[in-house]
């Protein structure tokens, strides 16, 4: 047993040493990651998990930092100021590179100008949800009651501007039917509305709505994804209803513009190898995530579409939080 112990031992070692021989000598310095969100939350829990697997790979320490506020422009700022030297990127997501752009008049950086796309991380999708009293079971059935209704529906956000908000202002502008906006300072009050049936539907995230749905406190009426979820194959995509209807929730790294190309591919390389390790793949999945990277080129692409997708919800429905 002592020898099997020691050969294990020596095993383990040479592994790790193998590991830090193979980093690339462009990492030769801590990585920040900067989080544009209070802990807790996927853009946390994402970088954390991440980080934790690239400092192995890279060599060097990946310390996360948090840095919340202003629909997650105070992190965003930090790196699209900081010096473009390898030393620090950011998790940006939809808020923060995507529909604040159309949300705010002002912005303390240019999503697109200050920043060098490296990895897209991840891929979430939300759930619209109503009370199990509501007559309604599909989205055709939804519609078609907003129609016939006096009055427009209520649903609930977590605020003005969230993906919630913009998930049911792309429903209204695509079905054509009047809603009745309640905004919250976060998504679970409005979900407590839902339950004490204040309200007529929301757009949740699939993890968050889930486990009501499964206790029977709420009815699912479809989710935001293109096709059907493979965790959830007999709930219907709001596409299925109004073809090209999609609203992701995602995270990716950036990193401030004028970062060396050759460093943005290799760290690239590196976030992709690191999504790929199973336990990384499962926790996302546990989080109700998808680890689908995408590299540099079409990662700034799928921003660039995120922004102009989101400004145009937003022009059309008028919406403004500044």
């Amino acid at each position: 047993m002592q020898r099997r112990s020691f050969l294990l031992t020596l095993a383990a070692l040479a592994a790790a040493h193998r590991e830090a021989v193979a980093a690339d000598p462009l990492f030769t310095q801590p990585l920040k990651i900067v989080v544009p969100a209070s802990p807790g939350g996927f853009t946390d829990i994402a970088s954390r998990l991440i980080g934790e697997k690239l400092a192995l790979r890279i060599g060097q320490p990946v310390p996360i930092e948090n840095k919340p506020g202003a629909s997650g422009m105070i992190g965003a700022e930090a790196v699209a100021r900081a010096a473009p030297d390898g030393s620090s990127i950011v998790m940006g997501n939809i808020q923060s590179h995507g529909a604040n752009v159309g949300l705010f008049k002002k912005m303390p950086y240019d999503a697109i100008k200050d920043f060098a796309p490296v990895t897209r991380v991840a891929m979430g999708y939300n759930m619209l949800v109503v009370h199990p009293s509501s007559p309604v079971r599909t989205l055709a059935e939804l519609i078609e009651y907003a129609k016939k209704q006096a009055k427009p529906l209520s649903y609930g956000s977590g605020g003005s501007g969230s993906s919630s908000h913009l998930a049911s202002e792309m429903l209204r502008q695509r079905a054509g039917i009047e809603l009745l906006h309640v905004p919250y300072r976060a998504t679970a009050p409005a979900v407590q509305a839902l339950l004490a049936g204040q309200l007529a539907m929301l757009f949740d995230t699939v993890p968050s709505a889930i486990s009501q749905v499964r206790a029977g406190a709420l009815r699912a009426i479809a989710v935001t994804a293109p096709v059907r979820l493979p965790a959830l194959p007999e709930l219907p995509t709001v596409a299925e209803t109004l073809p090209g209807f999609e609203v992701a929730v995602w995270g990716g790294i950036y990193a401030p513009a004028g970062t060396s190309e050759k460093w943005i591919e290799a760290l690239d390389r590196e976030i992709q190898a690191v999504l790929k390790d199973p336990t990384v793949a499962q926790r996302f999945e546990q989080l109700g995530f998808a680890p689908l990277a995408l590299g540099p080129k079409d990662f700034a692409a799928f921003t660039r579409a995120e922004i102009a997708k989101w400004s145009e919800v937003i022009r059309i429905g008028k919406i403004t939080v500044d």
